[in-house]
């Protein structure tokens, strides 16, 4: 299984709503409830956020590639999710 970071922002409502489809899809799919995903705050925790690429949240990298950049669907949470699992 592969490592998830999922940058974000308190405030950001699409980043919540990416995080309520993570869960759903946890317990939808029992495989997914095993992948490391870490969510990293790019205003808390800046000194890690500045090492990666990207402008818009929530952003998806699975194992060190950028995945996904902007707001995001159930179905593209999904398919980071099974990238996760290749």
């Amino acid at each position: 299984m592969k490592s998830v970071l999922m940058f974000t922002m308190e405030a950001c409502p699409f980043c919540k709503e990416a995080s309520t489809w993570m869960e759903e899809l946890k317990e939808e799919n029992v495989k997914y409830f095993n992948i490391d995903i870490k969510k990293i705050d790019e205003r808390r925790q800046p000194d890690i956020a500045n090492k990666y690429d990207y402008y818009y949240v929530p952003t998806y990298y699975v194992d060190g590639e950028k995945v996904h950049e902007g707001a995001a669907t159930k179905e593209i949470v999904r398919k980071i999710l099974e990238k996760a699992c290749e």
